[in-house]
């Protein structure tokens, strides 16, 4: 059996486990640390907490915050016990927690069923259970034991994974840039100097490109998952392409964000899994790269064609398809196939992203 014969045979399962943890929000008082701030406290940290922000920091698993307090209060305490540089998104003020985990979600750019939440109080916790039930909740008594749980191991734990939190810091400098723009996005994503370089996956691109298949849900072609044993094998073989994509700005780099794997036919270029990052969705790379695959495509004389598994949460992906030109043509085995007209492809759309290909 070929690579990708296999890979036909593995359609996603109707009822998937819980994706693992990409977030732990943290409650503040008598969770994170012994105290309260507000009680004129100097609160220290346990320091079980501290041990389980750097072993989960160390897997990728970002941290958050969701404290009922005054903002000032807690950002300077945070500062002054050397905590806030652990945390990529601190939401203090006197709501519901549930409002402040969705507010987390949005600005990580991730989903509800990603986060997991840490607070002493059964009150707090029960609230976000009933609005929130996708999100898993945990008593603060737990904090040590959390790392030893299942939903807290990802299944590849790379040197990109262990860079996650600096990334999303960096993010936060680009969020605050955006802010100054006001509405004028194009104007803002104009100024990031965006660069998308696309070329083969190399030994050491292996590990991160399988974690992108378990981690990415949303702009995800067919749901398809492989591990870096299964893309080796697929790398090398003389008729695929499996291709990773580095994005970076003014700001720095990204990293890894992207993963195309491409079958190649006498007379066709398929698109067999196409995923991009959540991360980087709100900056168009996704219809960059699929722009860039169709240009390619053409220009070797093949029809682009791609397979597409809708899930509840990847229609962004069949949007973007479709914008690149993509037109449903059938269904096989419970796949839509979609292909580019070769005699009337879309006019190219570049956006404010340069694409540079080949080895770095």
């Amino acid at each position: 059996m070929t690579p990708d014969q296999d890979a036909r045979t593995r359609a996603p399962s109707a009822a998937p486990a819980a994706p693992v943890v990409k977030c732990l929000v943290w409650d503040l008082d008598d969770t994170l640390w012994d105290g309260v701030v507000l009680e004129n406290d100097d609160p220290e940290p346990f320091p079980e907490a501290l041990e389980t922000l750097s072993a989960l920091d160390k897997r990728g698993i970002l941290h958050a915050a969701a404290s009922r307090s005054e903002h000032s209060a807690v950002t300077r305490h945070l500062t002054d016990r050397g905590l806030d540089d652990w945390f990529c998104a601190v939401r203090v003020g006197w709501g519901a927690k549930s409002g402040a985990l969705r507010q987390i979600a949005d600005t990580l750019n991730i989903g509800l069923d990603t986060l997991a939440f840490v607070d002493n109080d059964p009150a707090e916790r029960a609230e976000v259970e009933a609005a929130l039930p996708m999100v898993r909740c945990y008593p603060a008594d737990e904090v040590g034991r959390l790392p030893d749980r299942p939903e807290f191991q990802p299944e590849q734990v790379t040197e990109e994974a262990s860079r996650r939190r600096a990334l999303y810091r960096t993010e936060w400098r680009r969020r605050e840039a955006e802010e100054e723009f006001g509405e004028d996005r194009q104007a803002f994503l104009a100024s990031l100097d965006l660069v998308m370089r696309l070329r083969p996956a190399t030994e050491d691109d292996l590990a991160r490109a399988g974690e992108l298949t378990v981690r990415t849900h949303q702009l995800n072609s067919t749901g398809l998952t492989y591990d870096a044993d299964e893309l080796r094998a697929l790398s090398a073989s003389p008729d695929h392409q499996v291709r990773v994509a580095r994005l970076s700005d003014r700001f720095g780099d990204y990293g890894i964000i992207g993963l195309a794997v491409t079958e190649l036919t006498p007379s066709d270029s398929v698109l067999r899994l196409m995923l991009m990052s959540c991360r980087v969705a709100s900056r168009g790379v996704g219809g960059v790269l699929l722009n860039h695959l169709v240009r390619e495509a053409l220009t070797e004389g093949r029809r682009p064609v791609a397979h597409f598994v809708p899930t509840d949460v990847n229609r962004n992906m069949l949007v973007t398809l479709r914008f690149a030109g993509y037109r449903p043509v059938a269904t096989e085995e419970g796949r839509m196939v979609l292909a580019v007209d070769q005699d009337r492809p879309a006019p190219e759309h570049q956006g404010h992203t340069r694409v540079i290909t080949g080895a770095e």
